[in-house]
């Protein structure tokens, strides 16, 4: 398979490796990209394996709490540009968006699509009205909604709704006697990023292909076989402690780790409060964005405004 510049660009901006080490990661690979990333991360020669790296989308991201907060949703709304983000009507819209999905049971999206949202009917509708009168095109990309029993949730907004966070709390207490503890943590969360809340968590399939690429690591520095199984087990327990968000040091203190600050802020509260929960969204993530290129678009609606 032919490797284009592009393709270089690409995983050079997901890994941050060096632009000849991108290109034979693409010829090894056939030009598969994922595969790629992980030959760069098994030579050690990627800073990151970061498929956000293809965000380009442009939108909001907006949380929406019941009144004791024992309830929440957070959604995503994209928009073509940033322009019309900031559009107050466009603003307006996500905010009544997450409201509705407070409402729902599931976090089925083309079930949401489909309730009836305000006087034009469906938010499937509403959304098409929106389309119609900004001009231009928008989607409802996703939704979660959160109601687990005995837990109470916060959130943080950060960037202006670039990302959205909520974290739930397993305790007797308030809302308003844990809101600072609530959102400090997905303060952690908007930071830095974690998969998983606790260990227990852990995906098992995502935990093998870590394991494979510490071994190849460690194979490529030199490291004998049969001492893998004494080195591996202690790279892994150091990842787990960057991935889950409860053993990751706390931001605003890195002397204790996130578990730690919620155990003294509880003492201190005189409930227990434990975090079981926490949803992330990004505007964008994931979404893969066209590049336009300026001079072929200008020159393109020239020629057509010359017919």
């Amino acid at each position: 398979m032919a490797i284009s510049a592009s393709m270089v660009k690409e995983l050079r901006e997901m890994t941050g490796a060096g632009m000849m080490d991108c290109k034979k990661a693409l010829v090894d690979t056939d030009g598969d990209i994922d595969k790629a990333v992980e030959f760069l991360r098994e030579k050690g020669l990627a800073k990151a394996a970061k498929k956000a790296g293809r965000i380009a989308a442009e939108g909001l991201v907006r949380l929406a709490f019941s009144a004791d907060h024992r309830e929440a949703a957070v959604v995503e709304v994209n928009s073509e540009t940033d322009f019309v983000s900031k559009n107050p009507e466009f603003v307006q819209f996500v905010e009544d968006v997450a409201t509705k999905a407070l409402e729902q049971k599931d976090n089925d999206i083309e079930t949401f699509m489909n309730v009836n949202f305000d006087e034009t009917g469906t938010l499937k509708d509403a959304l098409s009205a929106k389309i119609a009168k900004i001009g231009e095109n928008m989607n409802v990309r996703r939704y979660f909604k959160c109601a687990t029993p005995g837990v109470v949730y916060t959130g943080y907004i950060h960037g202006g709704g670039r990302i959205g966070v909520l974290v739930g709390i397993e305790t007797e207490a308030t809302f308003e006697e844990i809101e600072h503890v609530g959102k400090d943590v997905a303060m952690q969360v908007a930071s830095m990023n974690p998969k998983f809340v606790t260990e227990e968590e852990v995906d098992k399939g995502w935990l093998e292909t870590e394991t494979e690429i510490a071994k190849q690591q460690l194979l490529n520095e030199g490291k004998k076989e049969e001492l893998l199984e004494r080195i591996i087990p202690g790279k892994i327990k150091a990842l787990l402690k960057e991935v889950c968000l409860v053993d990751q040091k706390f931001v605003k203190n890195g002397d204790i780790t996130v578990a730690q600050y919620v155990d003294e802020e509880s003492k201190k509260l005189g409930k227990s409060m434990k975090v079981v929960e926490m949803a992330r969204f990004e505007v964008g993530e994931g979404i893969e964005k066209k590049e336009e290129d300026f001079a072929a678009e200008v020159a393109a609606q020239q020629a057509a405004a010359s017919k």
